[in-house]
C-alpha cells in the first residue's frame, strides 16, 4: 500500500495475479514509484489516516518504515482507516526498542517513535481481532524490526 519509493511495489508486482497500489503522501515519492514505471493509475497522492478508498478494497495491505514516523494521533486515525479498507490482514514492518523500552519520540537522522513490541500490539489490538509479530532482518544500534500481522 505505501508507494515510498516504489521498491515493494515493483518487486510484488512481478506476479501477475497480484495487483499492486501504493499511496503515499509524499509527491516526490509518488514521482519516484513513477520513474520506477510503476503505473499512474496504481498510485495515489493522500494522507493514510483519509485514504479515500472504499471499505475492503484492499484484500491485503501493508506499511514498511512508516508508522513509527506518525504521531501518536496520527497512528491512532491510521489503524481504524486501513482496517476499513483491507478485507482480510495487514502487515506492519515497524522498528521497535532493542531496550524493549517505551523511548518515546526519538530524533536523529529521521525522528520516529521508538517503542516497544508491546505499545505498538496495544494500538493494533484496538482494532485487531489477533495481531501476531514476526521478527525483521531490519536493525540499527537502538532498533529492531518487526512485523505486524493483523488479523481481522
Amino acid at each position: 500500500m505505501p508507494a515510498g519509493g516504489g521498491v515493494t511495489i515493483d518487486l510484488l508486482s512481478r506476479f501477475k495475479n497480484v495487483q499492486v497500489y501504493g499511496c503515499d503522501i509524499s509527491d516526490v515519492l509518488i514521482q519516484k514509484a513513477l520513474g520506477r514505471g510503476v503505473s499512474k493509475e496504481r498510485l495515489k497522492i493522500c494522507d493514510a489516516t483519509k485514504t479515500g478508498y472504499e471499505n475492503n478494497f484492499f484484500d491485503y495491505s501493508y506499511s514498511i518504515g512508516s508508522l513509527e514516523h506518525f504521531t501518536e494521533d496520527g497512528i491512532r486515525q491510521f489503524i481504524p482507516e486501513v482496517h476499513r479498507i483491507t478485507r482480510f490482514s495487514s502487515f506492519h514492518q515497524i522498528p521497535v526498542s532493542r531496550s524493549g523500552r517505551n523511548e518515546g519520540w526519538v530524533k536523529r537522522i529521521q525522528s520516529f517513535y521508538n517503542n516497544s513490541s508491546d505499545w505498538w500490539l496495544d494500538k493494533f489490538k484496538s482494532k485487531y481481532k489477533a495481531v501476531y509479530v514476526l521478527d525483521s532482518k531490519w536493525e540499527d544500534d537502538i532498533s529492531c524490526g518487526k512485523w505486524f500481522v493483523c488479523i481481522k
